[in-house]
């Protein structure tokens, strides 16, 4: 299966999952992910010049946060200030209009307003007690409020929004703390498997994390690496809810391009295909970020 045939025959039913490779493509490539956590280095005195094999992106913002001797919060506001000026390219207008067009919800591992600016969207959440801006996650961008996120189209920050600093998601000791509120969301002790995932009431049907319950994925511009923690952990999760509840099941796919030199690949393919997600490949980022497909 491609790309062309997974979006042509289940637009009526999806949530896109983008990561940081959608600024990466193109000949105006954005600043990446890495280019920012480097420059947050060079800041606090931390002597790095491209993130080493063997440390994460993740653990390096807990060493250049030992170093600097500040809050997480102040560095999370300063890592946000490296991204203010970064701004919509054609290609995220066509992958959002397209969005739009069909009412797809669309979840970012990426902190930056860029594709929330290409849909001319406003931050909304609904009314209801509880908010707290260390996990904004029933807040999303949109052109209008649903309550059930699954009921139309909206831009959802998996770890975190510049909007609100405190949201964001840099260190691994952020993500065990987005594993721990998450679990407490779907578990009810060790014996009880998602007893408080009831399908109407649980505590998380107004957030982003229904979304990976309650549709169809298509990932893409994501290494879902050994780093992505939280995110990789919430894909087991989905699965173990599946293989309790299989009437429930809904598909998934990995888009990825491949690369030779990559000596991960086969090994994130391995856990991706038995955890329920399909890998398709991309014989270029052309082929995923400037497909005809999108047009329709």
């Amino acid at each position: 299966m491609a790309l062309t045939d997974v979006l042509r025959d289940n637009r009526d039913n999806l949530a896109l999952v983008i990561g940081n490779g959608i600024h990466r493509y193109g000949p105006q490539r954005m600043n990446s992910w890495d280019d920012l956590l480097l420059d947050l280095a060079h800041r606090h005195d931390v002597d790095l010049d491209k993130i080493p094999i063997g440390a994460s992106a993740t653990e390096i913002f807990d060493v250049i946060e030992l170093h600097a001797r500040e809050r997480s919060g102040a560095l999370a506001t300063e890592f946000c200030e490296l991204m203010r000026d970064w701004r919509p390219l054609a290609h995220h207008r066509q992958i959002v209009d397209w969005s739009i067009r069909h009412a797809v919800p669309v979840l970012t591992t990426n902190f930056d307003q860029v594709l929330s600016d290409a849909a001319g969207a406003e931050l909304m959440r609904p009314k209801v007690e509880g908010f707290t801006d260390w996990y904004p996650w029933d807040s999303r961008y949109a052109l209008e409020l649903f309550e059930n996120p699954c009921d139309g189209f909206g831009i959802w920050h998996i770890n975190g929004m510049a909007n609100y600093a405190r949201s964001i998601r840099l260190g691994l000791t952020h993500y065990m703390g987005s594993v721990q509120r998450t679990r407490g969301w779907l578990h009810r002790g060790d014996d009880r498997l998602f007893e408080a995932k009831d399908r109407e009431r649980w505590e998380g049907r107004r957030t982003w994390v229904h979304l990976i319950f309650n549709k169809p994925l298509l990932i893409f511009g994501l290494g879902l690496r050994e780093n992505e923690v939280f995110l990789r952990w919430l894909l087991i999760e989905r699965a173990r809810y599946f293989a309790k509840f299989p009437d429930r099941q809904k598909r998934a796919w990995y888009v990825y391009t491949h690369n030779p030199d990559d000596v991960t690949q086969k090994g994130r393919h391995f856990f991706l295909e038995n955890i329920g997600i399909q890998c398709v490949a991309a014989n270029s980022y052309d082929a995923i970020y400037a497909n005809r497909v999108w047009q329709a």
